[in-house]
């Protein structure tokens, strides 16, 4: 198969479910309490007239790809509604091709009818991101592998890019049977029982502190607010929690571009190093994550606080074009985020490889939810190389609590390593800080379950 499978995309069905958080998120400028969940659902025909159905999730989340005050969280769900349904539209006009030929035939007849509706390029790419994912499902089931063995074996159809053999590049590449989770701290999160002034009292980690206790974690996102003076106070009282785990611990500093530019992240950085409360932290950061404003990212190199620890881009991250650019600035790596595109993951995880130097990617969530989304996400960083990945869906939402009980016990009779019963509902199970996941080398695009269907609403 090393020119891939052909393939005509027949139907596209859009769903969505609401998923209400049980304590609140805060990251940049919005406090997450509740968003729908988008679902896709592909049927492809492949040239022989065989067909299959594959499916991917993701949240609609507010004011991560559009930060326009002036917009309310609806419209946000509404923009990347619109990005779902320009997507479908292009793809079921799409013809014969291969799955990554499908993906680059339309990447920039996207951006360009999501510019015409006012959607910047990252809410533009939201539709191609999910569809695509669901359409490799169904290629994998129609030729019965796995995403590992299909993205190895080149079934999706890859090509140069850029002089980058990504065929060449993706047939090297080895998934693992487990991945560190890494755990986002948020502006509002409790670090201890003293700050948790609202205790939801479920029996789940609620504070920083818990989650230390119950999920043995030594990986950390910290999120900072862009105010040097607040943000030392908080990563103060949370270094007091975290200098007590007795093995090392990793953190990433991410700023969700609250700071205006690099010279208040370098003044933080600086801060940050002298003092005292925070020696252990400075020494256990291994990047620092999109701090500045995405309209001025690109304004100045970054070259001088990324020699010290490595800066990337994530919001910034908008385009192929986009990390390339981060580079020449000094950036010395990117996010991968299923959000934005597998297929943009693997060119940018290629070009880290080919460029050397100490060029990094990390794995970034954006509140996943367990079941089609966190496995296809989990394989993608899996197969990437990388050994550890922000988790932060299982912390804020109670599991599969509000899914059908049909639905829950098929993801842990399909998943059982990834998933455990407990309080009441399925899962995400870590142990060690670790989540197993060799159950994702399923056929199909790392489920071997299904979501219900009828519980679901059509997209609006």
């Amino acid at each position: 198969m090393a020119e891939g499978v052909r393939f005509s995309i027949a139907a596209i069905e859009l769903f969505e479910r609401d998923v209400k958080l049980r304590m609140p998120f805060r990251f940049g400028v919005v406090t997450l309490t509740e968003s729908p969940q988008a679902f896709a659902r592909v049927r492809i025909r492949l040239e022989d007239g065989k067909e299959a159905t594959g499916a991917a999730a993701e949240l609609l989340a507010p004011k991560w790809f559009d930060k326009n005050a002036a917009l309310t969280n609806e419209d946000n769900f509404d923009q990347l509604r619109l990005a779902l349904k320009l997507a479908r539209d292009a793809y079921l006009a799409g013809g014969s091709n291969t799955a990554f030929g499908h993906n680059r035939a339309q990447y920039a007849g996207q951006i360009e009818a999501g510019a015409k509706e006012g959607l910047n390029s990252l809410v533009a790419n939201y539709g191609p991101a999910l569809i695509d994912r669901a359409v490799l499902d169904a290629l994998c089931r129609a030729c019965n592998v796995s995403f590992y063995d299909a993205v190895k074996a080149n079934v999706p159809g890859f090509i140069p890019f850029e002089g980058l053999d990504l065929a060449g590049f993706a047939a090297g590449l080895k998934e693992s049977n487990s991945i560190a989770a890494r755990h986002t701290v948020g502006l509002v999160d409790p670090i201890t029982a003293a700050d948790n002034s609202a205790p939801v009292n479920d029996g789940l980690p609620e504070t920083l502190e818990d989650v230390v206790s119950r999920y043995g974690q030594h990986y950390f996102k910290l999120k900072v607010g862009g105010v040097i003076a607040s943000d030392l106070e908080r990563l103060g009282a949370i270094a007091s929690v975290l200098d007590r785990i007795e093995r090392p611990y990793y953190a990433s500093l991410d700023g969700n571009e609250q700071y205006e530019d690099v010279e208040g992240v370098a003044e933080l950085w600086t801060r940050m190093k002298a003092d005292p409360r925070l020696q252990r932290m400075v020494k256990s950061i291994i990047f620092i994550e999109q701090p500045i404003k995405r309209q001025n990212a690109f304004a100045k190199s970054v070259a001088k606080l990324s020699a010290e620890k490595p800066v990337i881009i994530d919001e910034s991250d908008d385009s192929l074009e986009a990390f390339p650019r981060a580079k020449a600035l000094g950036y010395r790596g990117v996010s991968s985020k299923t959000c934005k595109g597998l297929y943009k993951s693997l060119i940018n995880r290629a070009r880290c490889e080919a460029w050397g130097n100490g060029y990094m990617m990390s794995g970034e969530d954006l509140t996943i939810q367990p079941g089609l989304a966190l496995q296809q996400d989990l394989a993608l960083v899996s197969l990437l190389g990388l050994t550890h990945v922000e988790r932060n869906g299982h912390h804020y939402v109670n599991g599969m609590a509000s899914l059908p009980e049909a639905e829950q016990a098929a993801f842990l009779t399909a998943h059982p390593d990834l998933y455990e019963r407990t309080f009441g509902a399925v899962r995400v199970r870590i142990a060690d800080g670790v989540l197993a996941i060799g159950s994702l080398g399923c056929k199909g695009y790392a489920s071997a379950a299904v979501p219900d269907w009828q519980s679901m609403k059509t997209l609006e």
